[in-house]
């Protein structure tokens, strides 16, 4: 078959110790950290969790320069677990096989520019723009699942210019990973080399231009970059 213009690359994440993960698809929740949910105005466990969507290529490998996006004038840091998997399947039953699943995990950011976010949530409507822009999605590298070990004691801390700005327990997401997996089985088939990133807790913030991030969890690999100024 003969393409009629160049294909796209595959977007990539580091894996520590060598190798590269492509990615095919991000999935993303929200309000999974009563902190974060009361912080943004919201009421704690909801019925069901709160999934969307970012496009492949917004992801962006640790210690690069993100650029400031087009059309907004607040935009936020959310710190947030990062989940790659190895496998996929639809309507998955147990935690057990959920795990199963896991290639490793990283830490990253969900960019989002919230003046986009609140308008969208007065009108009803959908969170593409203020979730789904370039470069909204970086990850540190990833760490295999079975060196990475149980997490479930791990805290996951946001610093910006070296100031910590969120700081909680991983074990207090009001989705496990597993759970997560789960339902999001029962609504797409997940598939090799899909990212979830698990929600944000407390402390979310506006970034400016030559700001620096880090994003640290456990023994994960740190996600670091930098705002550009340009």
């Amino acid at each position: 078959m003969t393409y009629v213009i160049d294909p796209p690359l595959v977007p990539v994440v580091p894996v520590h110790g060598g190798g590269r993960f492509p990615v095919r698809r991000i999935f993303c929740i929200g309000k999974n950290y009563a902190d974060h949910v009361k912080e943004m105005g919201g009421d704690a466990r909801s019925d069901a969790p709160v999934f969307f969507t970012k496009p492949a290529d917004a992801v962006v490998s640790g210690d690069d320069v993100v650029a400031f996006p087009q059309a907004t004038e607040n935009l936020h840091y959310e710190g947030e677990l990062v989940v790659a998997l190895k496998t996929g399947g639809r309507d998955i039953e147990t935690a057990g096989a959920a795990a199963e699943m896991i290639f490793g995990y990283a830490a990253g950011c969900d960019l989002t520019r919230r003046d986009h976010q609140a308008a969208a949530k007065q009108r009803g409507g959908p969170w593409d723009t203020a979730k789904a822009f370039d470069q909204s999605a970086p990850t540190g590298d990833i760490l295999r699942a079975e060196e990475a070990g149980d997490l479930s004691a791990a805290s996951l801390s946001t610093q910006v210019n070296d100031e910590q700005r969120q700081s909680a327990r991983l074990s207090t997401m009001i989705w496990s990973v597993p759970e997560i997996i789960i339902e999001l089985s029962k609504l797409f088939d997940l598939r090799p080399g899909d990212l979830i990133f698990t929600g944000t807790p407390a402390g979310v913030g506006a970034l400016k231009k030559g700001d620096q991030v880090a994003i640290k969890i456990g023994d994960l690999p740190e996600c670091r970059f930098t705002i550009g100024c340009s």
